[in-house]
């Protein structure tokens, strides 16, 4: 199963480690760590296989993707040798990539992107793209009248203003050529009731939001630890230090108070409550594409006994999600193929603030999936 990546934001540092990672997989390189989809509960037939993925994308940077990987190499989050060694298959990349529309008006830019989608899956014969939203964190979208109805969407894309946030400008465009689409970051993207019901139209699957690859990650196991002991948290407090340039948009208040958002609802959803203190992100230029995170928790056990615990979490961001970009991407893939249509409810797993999510608990989640993936992989056998 030919399966086209549209990675909007594609010469950013995930999207680059997820197209490196997944030539190198392809290459017999390296070995699949962090792939979940690699795991053999999950393994099997109804997945494209890696070798079967082939890479495109927009960005609004010109900076060749080989020249991304390299930088990256240098600062510690890529193996150079495998750069190196993918030079020539980098190359054949960038010639896939485009720059993101700019200028004209909303429509025109939607256009062009549906243009470029269809171009890519006609170009290289593919059976389906999954567009991957890996681009900038956006502010929290200002609701707009027509982001509640499917017809007054379309009839206000017509006009001379402005409509939606870009990532909705990528899922209307996406919906339009056909294409699934996920949205690995916290910006609005599908998540709105006129894009709803044209995924609906189209018959498409979609997923989101927000890759959980650290800090909440550890939240998503301990909160869920606490409630089934009912211990009571009485405060958990964090503190995130970011570099890159995941850090520098986030020290954007609008954006920081959209990731915070996101962040925090694990908490509420798995407790039932929500215990006092706060997340943080702070933009630290020095650590580059490296973060760290530390949060304190306070609880009362037995007798009202105050107690407290304390994590640190050092991670590579890019490193973390570049396998899940690729999972999210085999698993949408293999639900379109089986006429999967509306949210993926089950892929909350990989996120902090999953679609329709039934449950924020990561052990809840992982069984969902283990039985949504089993389902794909009996469909494919019959």
């Amino acid at each position: 199963m030919r399966t086209g990546v549209w990675l909007v934001g594609a010469r950013g540092s995930v999207a680059t480690t997820s197209i490196v990672g997944a030539l190198a997989l392809r290459a017999g390189l390296t070995d699949p760590t962090g792939c979940v989809t690699e795991l053999p509960e999950l393994r099997g037939p109804a997945l494209p296989a890696f070798a079967d993925l082939v890479f495109g994308g927009h960005d609004v940077v010109a900076c060749p993707l080989v020249k991304r990987a390299e930088a990256l190499a240098a600062a510690g989050v890529l193996p150079g040798r495998l750069v190196d060694a993918l030079t020539a298959d980098l190359a054949g990349v960038e010639e896939a990539l485009r720059p993101a529309p700019t200028g004209g008006t909303e429509a025109e830019r939607v256009d062009a992107v549906v243009r470029d989608l269809t171009d890519f899956r006609e170009r290289h014969r593919l059976d389906r793209v999954v567009v991957v939203n890996v681009s900038a964190t956006e502010p929290v979208a200002a609701a707009h009248p027509a982001h509640q109805d499917l017809a007054a969407l379309r009839a206000a894309l017509a006009g001379p203003a402005e409509v939606l946030p870009a990532s909705s400008r990528y899922a209307y465009a996406a919906f339009t050529a056909g294409c699934p689409y996920v949205d690995f970051t916290p910006s609005t993207g599908a998540r709105l009731p006129a894009l709803a019901a044209l995924a609906a139209e189209a018959g498409l699957p979609y997923a989101g939001h927000d890759g959980k690859t650290g800090e909440t990650l550890v939240k998503s196991v301990l909160a869920p630890m606490f409630a089934m002991r009912h211990l009571a948290v009485r405060s958990w407090s964090g503190v995130n230090l970011l570099g890159g340039g995941d850090g520098a948009t986030l020290a954007e208040p609008a954006a920081n108070a959209a990731k915070v958002a996101s962040k925090q609802r694990v908490l509420g959803e798995t407790l039932g409550y929500v215990p006092q203190g706060d997340t943080r992100i702070d933009h630290v230029e020095e650590l580059g594409d490296f973060k760290t995170a530390w949060d304190l928790v306070t609880f009362a056990g037995f007798l009202g006994t105050g107690m407290r615990m304390e994590f640190t979490w050092h991670g590579c961001d890019s490193a973390l999600a570049a396998p899940l970009v690729l999972d999210l991407a085999r698993l949408t893939a293999a639900a379109h193929a089986a006429g999967r249509r509306g949210p993926l409810t089950e892929l909350a797993f990989f996120f902090k603030d999953g679609i329709d999510a039934p449950t924020h608990a990561l052990a809840e989640q992982w069984t969902l999936l283990r039985e949504f993936v089993a389902g794909l992989h009996a469909g494919e056998r019959r």
